[in-house]
């Protein structure tokens, strides 16, 4: 890694050259607060040779040697003038000023224009005047990563860590706990076993910025525990532009690389959806847990059901990423108009090798021994997968008192996962050769229409409002398992096993089996606010008292099936047929109801469920500036939700809650530049669908169950915020802060003893739970702090979180009744987590350079109980990202990186001996480790 940063900053220095010219430098700042005096202009005394100053107060003016008379002047400031200044050939001669306003007060001007809201600057200016804590990430931090999706992004926001590569826990609160909203919006969710928006479908090329307020607030949703994400994608157009990026990228573990697994594609699958070839034949459909007895339903069979069950060998490709983005405006008579679209497209591939094990006893008194190991696997996991990103927006400005915003996001993802798993089971003593072929494709649309209107003769009041639409289409054709077996030869194990391997043929879901399921959800919603200020002090805006009342509500509708078919003997079965290969046993012609092989139905009634949610809630809050330093804000927030789920069989569930939900958040402002905040807010955390269907569902990838929980409960939990922040500059800050929550029947997922030694993961109430914990944010340049112009680029963004937090869990096991209560942390909390970058952006020869680094605690993974079951830890990795960007001309620019450069392995261990760590023997009984790989790209991107 040195090398290369050596070979990287030898390249950036060797392209500058030095001036001629001598160059008058400096920083223009307001006497009385020290900020920087934006939009100032620096200029030869008497001539039109002048220098804007920009968003950080700082100035360039390049000047042939000589003395010069310099004037320092901007609207509402006396003018400033330094005689006989002496500017010297190749050199830069440092001029500060510090203005002072004029004795002539100004009155509070109103400026019409566009907000650019995706910048440093305007990042850091929303976060100092927010009513609430909050944290945030703008697009122009965005776009100096080689970040490709949001999950990416948000796990360098302090206190975010992310989980499965795409769902994110913030404060070390499981995604559950996070309530996410894409412009104001609630997400939708293809997620059929998780609670959680899965951020890796949103491309970073498309979010203008992302905040997580992590105190409550009666404008914020009330189902909250670590935090409410806002992503915005952008919406605002400064002028018309159209940029093209295509890169290509190259994974360590497979690109270029033989052997890697693939299903027989269907022509359509590199769009992200199947064409059909997958689909669920009609004689299936009509099924209904009979076997094919007649001619007619076998030759069906034979005909429509594809006999795929060994994936093919080809070379794996580098992967493609191409986004178009496409910027106009225009005015229609005197409206003005601003569109924003956006494509996006990638197609990519992985591939690496995982190892499995499942641990089912240990004897602490003898801890190099460890019995009780039911599987020791090898897995080769190979996914290909393309993605279709359409963000289409507009923001139509009526006059400067109404405008109205349409957003629209569809994204189309396709995924084909090939599992080759070979290994041994310890009961009977064999060896396992299995594979599965799973594909699924999802579909998520999301519209809005919205207005924000200034309202009354004084323009006192606003009025925002939102219509919402979202729509999610999952569907999981023709998921295909089997499981081979044979005796082991200790002396020739594996491949030097000359034995054929025997197909197995049952009625578990886990031997050979295809699955079907889909997911459609409909949501509908709609939401307003009303805002009324008035004066206080004075007339001016950060003075005004304001009352706001609003309401949200939401209908959300999920229809969800699935069906199970396994293969098994027919009646006068021709045993002969069990030696036949996996490529050959179940062609057409051994397909038939007597003495080959049937399709016998396997699902459950359980197996489908229709789901209902709707929330209504209304909202009163105000906003008293009671002093120049003093401020809060606060109101209450009342939800009335009805949950309702109707399984294909078994009991109904419904739980219908009204929630009263206060806040309470202040500001105190020591000067301009520093501040403290405190707050305080009741929130609650629901069940989903999933959780409370009584579903069993077999996770092939992980081998494990997962079953929801009808009895689960509403939680409720009480936050609290403290933190001070202090600005340098506009561009720059640093805050510290400390929170605290308390929990009443938290959510988990948990794990549950079987019969057999099947791994079964299910949801449950915690009793008690509470999380502390310590938070630290730095964004610092060096431009204050050398007179070197190349330490002046440096700029540093520094994150740090530590949480502590414990919960007691009734297991309520029949044979561990002195163990009732489990005192451990929560599922999915690290105990600290770190983020560090440094850029290096030099706008004149047009590089830019990163370095990222990100490590996050051990954390509980999942929870194990006093039986079979023990809990599993996911230690930490070292992560690294480089990236080089250079502009080349007015239009190109170039980029190349390299992410995860040290391609750590991914750990995840037994608790063996439960005491909430891992050491010693316990690094001998890993659940799952694999090593991802390093991943590098090389892309051009072309400005029109």
């Amino acid at each position: 890694m040195p090398r290369f940063l050596v070979l990287i900053f030898s390249l950036l220095f060797s392209t500058l050259a030095l001036a001629q010219q001598g160059s008058l430098v400096g920083k223009v700042t307001d006497k009385k607060t020290g900020e920087g005096v934006i939009g100032a202009t620096v200029l030869v005394t008497g001539t039109t040779q002048a220098a804007p100053v920009d968003v950080e107060g700082h100035y360039e003016l390049k000047l042939d040697a000589g003395t010069y008379n310099i004037t320092m002047t901007y609207i509402g400031y006396k003018p400033l003038t330094f005689p006989a200044v002496v500017v010297r050939a190749g050199q830069p001669t440092t001029l500060n000023g510090a203005m002072e306003e004029n004795a002539t007060a100004l009155g509070e001007v109103t400026v019409t224009g566009q907000k650019q809201t995706g910048t440093e600057v305007a990042m850091i200016q929303d976060l100092k005047k927010s009513e609430v804590v909050v944290s945030g990430m703008s697009n122009d931090q965005i776009v100096k990563t080689l970040d490709r999706d949001a999950a990416e992004v948000v796990k360098r926001i302090p206190g975010v860590t992310v989980q499965s590569n795409n769902f994110i826990v913030i404060r070390g609160l499981a995604e559950r706990y996070n309530t996410v909203l894409l412009n104001d919006a609630l997400t939708p969710s293809a997620e059929v076993d998780t609670r959680s928006f899965s951020f890796d479908i949103l491309p970073s090329s498309v979010i203008d910025r992302v905040l997580i307020f992590k105190s409550g607030s009666p404008e914020l949703p009330g189902e909250f525990g670590g935090g409410v994400v806002k992503v915005y994608t952008k919406n605002a157009v400064l002028e018309n532009s159209t940029s093209l990026t295509v890169s290509s990228w190259a994974r360590s573990t497979n690109t270029f690389q033989g052997g890697f697994l693939q299903s027989n594609h269907s022509g359509t699958d590199f769009l992200g959806t199947d064409n059909g070839q997958r689909s669920m034949p009609g004689v299936l459909s009509g099924l209904q847990s009979a076997v094919p007895s007649n001619n007619e339903q076998t030759s069906a069979l034979r005909n429509d059901l594809r006999n795929e069950f060994v994936p093919r060998l080809v070379t794996s490709r580098p992967d493609l990423r191409v986004s178009l983005g496409v910027n106009r405006k225009f005015e229609i008579g005197s409206v003005y108009v601003s569109n924003v679209t956006s494509v996006s497209y990638s197609n990519t591939q992985e591939q690496y090798n995982a190892t499995r094990q499942r641990f089912t006893a240990y004897n602490p008194a003898a801890p190099d021994v460890l019995p009780g190991k039911f599987f020791d696997y090898v897995d080769t996991r190979s996914v290909s997968a393309a993605r279709l990103g359409i963000i289409h927006n507009y923001q139509v400005r009526l006059n400067n008192n109404h405008k109205l915003e349409l957003r629209n996001f569809f994204n189309q993802y396709g995924t084909d996962e090939v599992i080759n798993r070979r290994g041994v089971i310890s009961d009977p003593l064999l060896e396992r050769n299995n594979y599965a072929l799973h594909y699924q494709s999802r579909s998520i649309y999301s519209g809005q229409l919205g207005g924000t209107h200034t309202l009354g003769a004084t323009g006192a009041g606003t009025l925002i409002w939102a219509a919402g639409y979202n729509y999610v289409n999952r569907n999981e054709p023709d998921y295909r398992q089997n499981i081979q077996e044979r005796e082991l030869d200790a002396n020739r194990p594996g491949d030097a096993n000359p034995a054929p391997y025997r197909v197995v043929v049952n009625r578990d879901p886990t031997t050979s089996s295809r699955f079907y399921s889909t997911m459609k959800e409909n949501t509908y919603m709609t939401s307003a606010q009303y805002e009324h200020r008035i004066n206080g002090r004075d007339t001016l805006s950060a003075n005004q008292y304001k009352l706001r009342v609003g309401y949200y509500m939401e209908e959300k509708e999920r229809r969800y099936d699935s069906r199970y078919f396994n293969y098994d003997r027919s009646r006068n079965f021709d045993s002969s047929l069990e030696e036949l290969p996996l490529t050959t046993i179940f062609s057409p012609q051994n397909i038939n109801a007597n003495g080959g092989f049937v399709l016998r139905e396997a699902t459950q009634p359980q197996d489908r469920y229709t789901g209902n949610n709707r929330l209504v809630a209304g909202y009163v809050g105000a906003v008293a500036p009671l002093t120049d330093r003093f401020n809060v804000t606060g109101g209450v927030r009342v939800e009335y939700n009805r949950r309702r789920l109707q399984p294909g069989g078994g009991d109904s569930y419904e739980e219908i809650r009204t929630f009263v939900l206060p806040s309470l958040n202040t500001t105190f402002n020591f000067n301009d530049r520093s501040l403290l905040r405190a707050g305080a807010s009741i929130s609650v955390n629901r069940p989903e669908f999933r959780e409370i269907a009584n579903y069993t569902y077999y996770d092939v990838s992980n081998n494990f169950f997962i079953q929801g929980n009808k009895d689960l409960r509403t939680a409720k939990i009480y936050n609290a915020d403290l933190r001070y922040e202090f600005y340098p500059s506009r561009s720059e800050m640093i805050s510290v802060g400390v929170f605290g929550k308390r929990f009443l029947d938290a959510i988990e997922q948990v794990t549950r003893s079987t019969t057999g030694t099947d791994l079964l993961l299910t949801y449950q109430n915690a009793t008690r739970a509470y999380d502390v914990g310590a938070e630290i944010e730095l964004r610092k340049s060096l431009l204050d702090l050398s007179e070197n112009k190349y330490l002046q680029r440096l700029s540093f963004v520094m994150n740090a979180s530590l949480i502590k937090s414990r919960v007691q869990l009734d297991t309520t096991l029949a044979d561990n009744k002195d163990f009732a209560l489990e005192d451990r942390p929560l599922q999915g909390q690290s105990p600290y987590v770190v983020n560090l970058g440094t850029f290096y952006q030099d706008d004149e020869g047009k590089w830019q350079v990163s370095v990222q680094y990100n490590v996050i605690g051990p954390r509980i993974a999942f929870v194990g109980d006093r039986n079979l079951n023990y809990s599993v830890f996911d230690l930490p990795r070292h992560i690294i990202d480089m990236s080089v960007t250079k502009g080349i001309g007015s239009h190109l620019e170039l980029r190349a990186g390299i992410q995860n450069l040290l391609n750590q392995q991914t750990r995840m261990y037994y608790d063996l001996d439960r005491n909430g760590r891992i050491n010693g023997i316990e690094k001998q009984a890993s659940f799952a480790s694999y090593r991802r790989g390093s991943y590098s790209t090389l892309g051009l991107t072309y400005r029109f």
